[in-house]
């Protein structure tokens, strides 16, 4: 049996490991990377938060990622109806970036792996973690499945699983816990043909609500090579309404609704609709003797406000350098200094996510008496920086969403 031997074992090649792979490399440890599938290949999850920007430039990987000329995006567009709210991140509380992009995932993450690997970091394609096994010192074997069926071996001081919906670590340490969300579905793809507003508000995202009690809605990402991804995502009883076939389920909704409608009547299909259900998911724990969980090995809420890179890259981040502490000799404490700190942002995010399907953020964004500073602050959450206490509506996310929301509901004169 082929056996490697590392300081750190990364499980997936997509944006959590390519990125702490890297940070872990420019602090002078081996690292090796374990990929199941081979790049580039479809996923989903292809708009980005100016937040990234930042996390991408702190791995070393914020070049490399401009020079794709990906889809400059500036900001968000929500629409229900005839009533249309617009964030532009330029006029955020946070002084954080004013654009990001909208990436097809396919090009983003290969790029993202060249350039790790380009360091000098390895990556085992098509290999597949079939068993961890670790000592009392956190250390770890690994057995890995090659292309050609025979065994590998990894042995390691320490492994960050960012293996995504794989959930490698998850489902072999039994960590998998149901998501607190309730059950909702996606279907998407890829169209041509899409009727995109002119200048600037070209590369916006836009999020169209969907005559549903439980508000379901579809988004509309444009991409700069011609494409654009649609989605919509709701509760299956919402979905039901519609026909059973996947490419005719979303053509009806799409033509059910008039922002989408007038939008993509023209558009064409690029590939078959995909499905994916019951996305929602959380984990009994982050870390353990030996091992961290990143990115959507941690926990996966919703794609409303499309957070899901943002926290691959900022739990990477934190997990990397935590980790890096820890096999220098120092012992870093797990749980405040990486699970307290992601969570402030998972937590930030789920209360706007609760808030979106609850009907209390629809309330804000469309009310006609927002002050300027609720709508800066709101600004920055849906730019990713969730981790900005001096923001109140990160520091106190659930009182500032109430407080905003009834004081827009009952038209009163909110005081910024």
């Amino acid at each position: 049996m082929k056996n490697y031997k590392t300081d750190v074992l990364v499980i997936g090649a997509g944006p959590a490991g390519a990125s702490a792979a890297s940070l872990i490399h420019k602090a002078g440890l081996q690292c090796l990377i374990v990929e199941k599938e081979t790049f580039p290949r479809f996923v989903i999850g292809e708009s980005l938060l100016p937040r990234c920007m930042d996390l991408l430039d702190e791995a070393g990987m914020l070049d490399a990622v401009k020079s794709q000329n990906f889809m400059v995006k500036d900001g968000a567009v929500f629409k229900r109806g005839g009533e249309t709210c617009t964030f532009k991140f330029s006029q955020q509380f946070t002084n954080g970036w004013p654009y990001t992009y909208q990436v097809p995932r396919e090009q983003f993450d290969q790029v993202l792996a060249e350039t790790v690997s380009a360091l000098g970091v390895p990556i085992l394609w098509q290999h597949a973690v079939n068993e961890v096994n670790f000592a009392e010192d956190g250390s770890s074997t690994s057995i890995l499945q090659a292309p050609d069926g025979s065994e590998v071996s990894v042995s390691a001081r320490f492994i960050l699983d960012g293996s995504g919906y794989g959930r490698v670590l998850p489902r072999l340490l039994n960590l998998d816990e149901a998501s607190s969300l309730p059950l909702r579905e996606s279907y998407f793809t890829h169209v041509t043909g899409d009727k995109r507003p002119a200048g600037d508000a070209e590369g916006r995202i836009w999020i169209c609500s969907l005559d549903d009690p439980d508000n379901a809605w579809m988004w509309i990402i444009p991409f700069s090579n011609g494409r654009t991804s649609i989605g919509v995502v709701a509760k299956p009883d919402y979905l039901a309404r519609y026909p059973e076939d996947p490419d005719e389920k979303l053509r009806a909704i799409v033509n059910d609704n008039p922002n989408t409608r007038e939008r993509l009547e023209s558009a064409s299909f690029c590939f078959p609709v995909r499905h994916i259900g019951g996305y929602s998911i959380s984990v009994k724990r982050l870390f353990g003797k030996g091992f961290a969980l990143m990115g959507n090995s941690t926990e996966f809420l919703d794609p409303v406000f499309s957070s899901g890179v943002t926290l691959a890259l900022e739990s990477a981040n934190r997990a990397a350098k935590t980790a890096i502490r820890e096999l220098a000799g120092e012992s870093p404490d797990w749980q405040q200094e990486y699970v307290d700190h992601l969570m402030m942002g998972v937590d930030t995010f789920r209360t706007f996510v609760n808030a979106w399907y609850d009907d209390r953020l629809p309330t804000i964004f469309y009310s006609p008496v927002k002050p300027e500073s609720f709508q800066n602050q709101i600004c920055s959450v849906l730019a990713g920086y969730v981790w900005d206490q001096e923001n109140p509506c990160v520091r106190q996310h659930a009182r500032a969403v109430d407080a905003i929301a009834q004081a827009c509901s009952q038209g009163s004169d909110l005081k910024g």
